[in-house]
Formats: structure tokens, C-alpha cells, sequence
């Protein structure tokens, strides 16, 4: 990216200043050397989501951005519906609610390395991955309703966990305000067999090694030390996401222009909170967190089967839920006084510092954990929400290590058989039912996520806690 075009506040902030119809300025997050490196497109889309309607503050970019539909990837921005603000599915993403969730073992690597084969093997076997893949949960009408209303809570009340899992998740697992009424069949039809699958893309389910530790206060309040194991769990609402987000997204293109809203870009397609779309959107999307909630609950119950199976004295217990594809109501204090914002976060993590009230009580004192996935062999990081992100980016933090290729440019360099087995030779196993889709999601086509954990650390939006890398990944 052209770096002319920003004046540089601090060594890890960027800003485009407003001019044209920018309402705000354009915020970035990130080294020189990863802005630098970031496509065009991503400034230009965030210079466009700084024209919408009721923006507040700035739009920002976090540190791993790259370019998506509508919004970058790595984009936040907060609307206030008092000064016409808007919802944007483009703002939230088509995935809604993928997240990532991380399970306690109680093991050691020690006690891994001997069945790390068969582990993978039966975890393969028994989670559900790749395109189209469906799994041995099929709900009917009253099931999917209840579902899309419950989330997590309803998982636990089918046997898929315990309310301790519950505390220990977003929202405790039941995003309010869902109206599944609001899900059209299609969606709903979509995710009928799509419960306690992994999906494809860079959705995962890890064994991960913790390998250093760079808070010991906090490391010691999250229970996290060196050779622990952890597993992670990467997923979101599957097809239902998706079809929420491309039916909504047809709707608020024509609503737009209704509104008197001059889109910047098509893809930036919008409603007025306040309006009946506005509504009908943030009700299927709260039902779709749900969705993605129960997903991962469902998969947290499967695990816990096999780990039962293979090595019976692990203790399964939830470490914490994070979304990142979302929009949420929350209270932010803008220029003195606190204001009812609706805050997306498309490829972004809520990292709320010490004393939020939204954080769980177990984390009260320490801040959320801030959980970020790598990629396919690569390290993934446990960080904590820092108290001054509320004022840098609406208590926000980057989410991944973000593509720097796309999928078709990483499909050309590499094949799939070629990085499983350079991948084994580094003792991780990768089990995955597509070679197409290890290539896609090759290490080489993401930027390196350690820098993009450092750039968020030293931008004050999440401080960095520990550093897990993989033994085993199962891939979609």
C-alpha cells in the first residue's frame, strides 16, 4: 500500500485524514513493513466504510487486514442509530460468527506425543470437515428454532456439555435478541445437517502446544504454562451464515437508495439501524451467532469423546469462546458521554481490558482473553484485552494472521500432498479431505502472524500472554 497517503501518529498507527465524503477518518494498525505490505484495496475499502452514515470516531483496520467484500478484513467500525447509523452485512461478513474457542487438556506434550497419530486419526473421523460436509445431528423445525434462539445454552440443555461451559463463552453462550423468524428457509435448510462440523476454508480444529510464555501473571489467572496442551477450535455458522449475509446483502442494496444512502461501493450495502431491514438483519444475525455458538459446542462435545476414548484422564474444560465476525449494541464513551454504538468487527476480536462489565467474572480482574488462530502449522497466540483499545479501536483486536495471497495465487505455488508431508516432517499432522484446500491454506499464503501479534501488542490494543504452536490440525 502506498504509505503517501497517511500520516503516521505513532509508530504502530496510520490515518488517512477525511476529505471527499468521509465523515471520519481511516485508521490502520500495524508495523510500516505490514502496512506497506497490505493490498491497496484494503485503504480504499476503509476510506469507504469512513463515508457511511452515522460512523463514530474512525473507521479502523486491524493489523492483519486484508482486502474483503465491502469492509477489509480486520475492519471496525461503530454506528450510532441516534445519528442515522447504519448495519451493514458487508460489516459483519458472510461467516457470521466464526470464532475460535480453546479447551484446557490438563495434559502435557509428554503425554500426547505417543498417540498423536492415533488422536488425529480418530478426531478426522469424528468431526466432520471440508465443503458440504454435514455431520450425524439433523434438526427439524422445532430443532432449528430452538436452536437459533438457545445457541450454546441450547446445546448444553441436549447434552452437548455443561452450564460451566457457559460462563466460560461470549454473551454465556446465547447471543439476546435473536429472531429466528427473520431466517429464511433456505438458510435454515442449509444448517439442518450442518450441526458439529468444522466447515472448509481456514476453519480448524488444532491440538496445540503451549511453547512460551510472555505474561506470567496473567498466563498463571488463564491457567496456561509451558508443554500444557490446548485444543482450538476455529468455526463458524456454516451455510446459514452465509446465506443470511448474501439475502440481506440483496435487500440493503435496493433499501439504500430508499434511504436517501449513497453507497461508495455496492458492496457496502446498508440499512438504518432503526429501520425494519435494519431490525430484520441484526435479529438473523444474532441467530446465526447462536447458530455458530452451538456449532462450536457441539464440536467441544465430540472432542471430548475421543480425547475419552484415547487418553481418558484429560479434563476437558472451556478456556474461553471468542467471535469475530459480528455486530454488537454496545456502550461506549465517545467525547465524554457514553453512547449506545452498534460496533462491527469483521475478522476482529472484542478485547475488552480489566473491569468490563461484558467480561466474564473469572476474567473481571484480568481482561478477556483474546484468542488468535494462525494458519495451518503456524503459531497461534493467546493475548489479553488491554484497558486502552476501548479508546484505540471500540475495545477491538486483530483476530489472525490475515492472507497476504489469494486462494487461487496459493493453489498455483504449492500443493497439498507437498505441505502435509513438509508439515509431518516438522511433527505436525495435518488430516484434511481436500488436497485443493491445504493448498489454498498453505502457511506461506498468510502473513506472518507473529508479527501481527506483536503489531497489536505495541499498538496497545491486546498485550500478548502465550504462544501455542501445533501437533496436530485438522483441516477443512
Amino acid at each position: 500500500m502506498d504509505l503517501r497517503q497517511f500520516s503516521q501518529h505513532t509508530e504502530y498507527s496510520w490515518q488517512i485524514d477525511p476529505h471527499g465524503e468521509m465523515c471520519v477518518p481511516a485508521v490502520i494498525y500495524g508495523s510500516e513493513q505490514l502496512v506497506r505490505d497490505m493490498d491497496q484495496k484494503v485503504g480504499e475499502q476503509l476510506t469507504n466504510v469512513a463515508m457511511l452514515p452515522g460512523i463514530v470516531h474512525a473507521a479502523y483496520a486491524m493489523p492483519d487486514a486484508h482486502w474483503g467484500y465491502g469492509f477489509p478484513i480486520g475492519g471496525v467500525a461503530a454506528f450510532d442509530p441516534r445519528q442515522g447509523g447504519v448495519v451493514s452485512a458487508g460489516g459483519v461478513g458472510f461467516d457470521i460468527s466464526c470464532g475460535v474457542r480453546n479447551l484446557y487438556t490438563d495434559l502435557t506434550v509428554d503425554e500426547i506425543l505417543p498417540v498423536q497419530r492415533a488422536l488425529a486419526d480418530m478426531l478426522f473421523h469424528t468431526i466432520p470437515a471440508g465443503v458440504g460436509s454435514t455431520g450425524a445431528i439433523h434438526l427439524d423445525a422445532a430443532a432449528m428454532g430452538a436452536m437459533l434462539e438457545g445457541g450454546a445454552r441450547w446445546a448444553v440443555e441436549q447434552g452437548y456439555g455443561s452450564s460451566d461451559d457457559l460462563a466460560h463463552t461470549e454473551e454465556r453462550g446465547c447471543m439476546a435478541g435473536a429472531r429466528p423468524e427473520f431466517v429464511s428457509e433456505r438458510a435454515r435448510k442449509r444448517q439442518r445437517s450442518e450441526m458439529g462440523t468444522l466447515g472448509s476454508g481456514n476453519h480448524y480444529l488444532e491440538i496445540q502446544r503451549i511453547t512460551e510464555i510472555f505474561d506470567d501473571v496473567v498466563a498463571r489467572a488463564f491457567r496456561l504454562k509451558k508443554d500444557d496442551i490446548i485444543v482450538s477450535i476455529h468455526c463458524g455458522s456454516r451455510g446459514l451464515g452465509h446465506q443470511i449475509g448474501a439475502e440481506f446483502l440483496k435487500k440493503m442494496v435496493v433499501a439504500a437508495s430508499r434511504h436517501g444512502i449513497q453507497l461508495p461501493d455496492r458492496e457496502l450495502a446498508c440499512a438504518p439501524i432503526d429501520s425494519p431491514l435494519g431490525q430484520e438483519y441484526l435479529g438473523a444475525m444474532r441467530a446465526a451467532i447462536n447458530c455458530a455458538l452451538a456449532n462450536r459446542q457441539i464440536i467441544t462435545h465430540l472432542v471430548r469423546q475421543v480425547f475419552a476414548e484415547i487418553l481418558p484422564q484429560a479434563r476437558l474444560t472451556l478456556f474461553y469462546d471468542v467471535s469475530h465476525n459480528t455486530c454488537k449494541e454496545e456502550l461506549h464513551e465517545v467525547d465524554g458521554r457514553k453512547r449506545r454504538l452498534f460496533v462491527h468487527r469483521k475478522g476482529a476480536t472484542r478485547a475488552f481490558g480489566p473491569g468490563h462489565p461484558d467480561i466474564p467474572g473469572a476474567f473481571r480482574d484480568t481482561g478477556q482473553p483474546v484468542l488468535i488462530g494462525g494458519t495451518m502449522g503456524t503459531a497461534s497466540y493467546v493475548l489479553v484485552g488491554a484497558g486502552q483499545s476501548l479508546q484505540r479501536s471500540f475495545g477491538s483486536a486483530c483476530h489472525g494472521a490475515g492472507r497476504s495471497m489469494s486462494r487461487h495465487a496459493a493453489k498455483r505455488q504449492w500443493r497439498g500432498k507437498t505441505v502435509v508431508a513438509e508439515l509431518e516432517n516438522r511433527g505436525v499432522l495435518i488430516r484434511s479431505p481436500s488436497w485443493r484446500g491445504v493448498a489454498e491454506e498453505a502457511p506461506g499464503a498468510y502473513k506472518d502472524v507473529s508479527e501481527v501479534v506483536d503489531a497489536a501488542d505495541q499498538a496497545g490494543l491486546a498485550r500478548k500472554v502465550a504462544r501455542l504452536e501445533p501437533l496436530i490440525c485438522i483441516k477443512g
